[in-house]
């Protein structure tokens, strides 16, 4: 599920953080998150705004 794998990648990048790993590891997982973050929150967007079939057969009425 993406929810896990956001926790999973936040921790390897806190982690990185904590020990001083090279910047190159800790910008790479920064990236990672972000981009899986934002594939979440695409998704949720397309999830809530999609209308149920009642309401799309009242916009058409």
């Amino acid at each position: 599920m993406l929810n896990d794998e956001i926790c999973e990648l936040r921790e390897k990048l806190n982690q990185s953080i904590i020990n001083g790993e090279d910047y190159t590891i800790t910008y790479k997982l920064s990236i990672e998150l972000d981009e899986l973050i934002a594939k979440y929150y695409k998704m949720e967007k397309v999830t809530k705004k999609k209308p149920s079939n009642k309401v799309h057969k009242m916009i058409m009425i």
